[in-house]
């Protein structure tokens, strides 16, 4: 699929926040200085926000309704559940414990949560229902994503929740091939949408594709992957865990950067679409840790992860056929982007053996 390089058109390249000026400033200072005492005389005025967040220490006495004793509030307080506690040796979040952007008192409660969101997401090997298309056609599509999400400069999570929203989008409806790329690139500018702070506008998208589609035609695919999907987009990638998944174990850049290279790779797999996201990014983590000699599936990443080093085996192994079978040259752009210093120059490192992995499994 051609993919065009060129500059990315900018819509908000004029528009400016109007500067405030010395009046409004002047204004505004005097409003601030302005007593708040009422005239002789006049009733005293009283703002509606001071009783709501003092409401908790003010007892207001209501028409009909009885007084609650300090036993009742006890035996209310009592029936509040109570938050279980994380062992010291597997708390991972404590030290950001004064970043209130890391929200580390929710971290394990919100991975747990999407750790049983996945079951609502699982996809099967839908391609016999498409009887257009096959699993090569698939491969090239996310091989031109991955270019796209360099070029355009978008978050990785972007090109994750893309690759996921089409596949769930192809498992439900039949897509002729000439549309597959307007299915692609639809899906990234949803999820550029849900991403991104600043996502690439239609026009951008239409231009990536060669002007191959018109306006209208996006929009209403646009429209169409939604309701195909019911809106639901927040769709568990495994990009999330693996991050979370390596801070268990402090993994450096190096290793990080190994994992999500597997991981990216395993987007391009079709017998690796039916596996969910948390277990195919621990099976990623895990043979990046065993490439660089850092020991196998701890106990700090099982209970964090929730599964043995005997889940992962099944996909461990699919995994490393995927690694050992020989590159596409026509589908080259993850290996090349991985090629490059800024990512370590990961692609060129050997393949671990697999009885070397094996044994990592049996621990």
């Amino acid at each position: 699929m051609p993919l065009p390089r060129g500059k990315k058109s900018s819509v908000a390249a004029g528009s400016r926040i109007p500067k405030m000026t010395a009046t409004e400033n002047q204004e505004e200072g005097l409003q601030v200085k302005r007593s708040s005492s009422p005239p002789h005389g006049a009733p005293k005025k009283r703002t509606a926000f001071i009783d709501i967040t003092n409401a908790h220490k003010v007892q207001i006495s209501l028409p009909g309704r009885k007084k609650e004793t300090a036993k009742s509030t006890a035996k209310k307080t009592s029936s509040v559940p109570i938050k279980k506690q994380i062992p010291e040796e597997f708390d991972i979040d404590s030290e950001n414990s004064e970043d209130s952007y890391m929200c580390p008192e929710y971290a394990k409660d919100i991975f747990d949560y999407l750790k049983r969101r996945e079951e609502k997401f699982v996809l099967c090997n839908y391609m016999p229902k498409q009887p257009s298309l096959n699993p090569e056609m698939r491969a090239i599509l996310i091989d031109w994503l991955v270019e796209v999400q360099e070029n355009f400069e978008l978050y990785h999570e972007t090109l994750y929740l893309a690759v996921k929203m089409a596949d769930h989008f192809l498992s439900q409806t039949p897509v002729h091939r000439e549309m597959l790329q307007l299915v692609g690139s639809t899906a990234m500018l949803i999820a550029s949408k849900f991403e991104e702070r600043s996502p690439p506008c239609v026009d951008d998208f239409l231009y990536i594709c060669d002007d191959a589609y018109k306006k209208e035609e996006l929009i209403s695919m646009e429209a169409n992957i939604l309701q195909t999907l019911s809106f639901d987009i927040n769709i568990p990638i495994p990009y999330r865990f693996l991050r979370r998944y390596a801070k268990c174990v402090s993994a450096g850049m190096d290793t990080l950067t190994l994992a999500r290279y597997y991981c990216e790779l395993s987007l391009m797999d079709m017998e690796l679409v039916p596996e969910r996201g948390s277990l195919l990014a621990s099976a990623c983590l895990l043979v990046a840790l065993v490439t660089k000699e850092l020991g196998g599936w701890s106990p700090i990443l099982q209970f964090h992860s929730g599964y043995q080093a005997t889940d992962l085996a099944p996909v461990v192994r699919k995994l490393h056929v995927m690694l050992a079978a020989p590159p596409d040259d026509k589908m080259r752009a993850i290996r090349n982007k991985y090629s490059h210093k800024v990512f370590f120059e990961v692609a060129s490192l050997p393949l671990v053996g697999i009885d070397v992995l094996e044994n990592a499994l049996l621990q």
